[in-house]
């Protein structure tokens, strides 16, 4: 059965941190708050981990669309190739905030995404991500937990997620209640911005 700690997003607690950033080096799934709804992720070098996670998601690993939680941008740039000054002002502008970036992926993505041009970078406003990416020392492989055709409570009250999880995943983490509202997806892929799906992040930004 998955552990379940509170963290408190406006003072995250480096004690909790430290524990959840073991539970992932140790290749293990937990599931976490962002700015947007709570998402289920896994240290982005663990194939065991990658492979559990797209097994409950019932996707092959290799076709498989997670994004990339992210410290900040100088960690995005680990991943993705060299972006132009036009692109970099929107991700400035953007990040940290509910949006995922679907940019051109570099020869840096783990082997289980070789196959892959293009890759979703997020930087979630949210301490707790935020703090467990930049102690970890590597983003995430993240995806949301909520399902498109059926939101329910699960997706914002940390306990019922629990409920649902605790079998699945090895930690949650109550970070308070969540959204129901997935981030904003914009494909910087191109010459031109596409906005794949309008979510919570405004396109004010473009």
């Amino acid at each position: 059965m998955a552990q379940f700690i509170k963290i408190y997003e406006d003072k995250p607690n480096e004690a909790a941190i430290a524990k959840v950033v073991k539970v992932l080096k140790e290749g293990g799934l937990v599931i976490y708050p962002t700015d947007t709804v709570y998402g289920l992720g896994c240290d982005i070098t663990n194939t065991k981990a990658l492979e559990r996670i797209a097994k409950i998601k019932g996707v092959k690993l290799d076709k498989a669309n997670f994004s990339f939680v992210c410290h900040d941008l100088s960690n995005i740039s680990d991943y993705v190739r060299q972006i132009d000054t036009t692109t970099f002002k929107i991700l400035k502008r953007a990040l940290p905030g509910p949006y995922t970036f679907i940019l051109p992926g570099n020869n840096n993505l783990p082997k289980e995404f070789k196959k892959k041009t293009t890759v979703g970078i997020r930087v979630p406003d949210n301490a707790i991500a935020l703090e467990i990416v930049k102690l970890l020392g590597n983003p995430i492989v993240s995806t949301s937990i909520h399902d498109d055709d059926d939101v329910i409570e699960y997706t914002t009250d940390p306990e019922l997620i629990f409920e649902k999880w605790q079998n699945l995943v090895d930690l949650v983490i109550d970070g308070g209640y969540g959204n129901n509202v997935g981030s904003t997806i914009i494909d910087l892929s191109g010459d031109e911005p596409i906005v794949v799906r309008e979510g919570k992040g405004s396109l004010d930004i473009l």
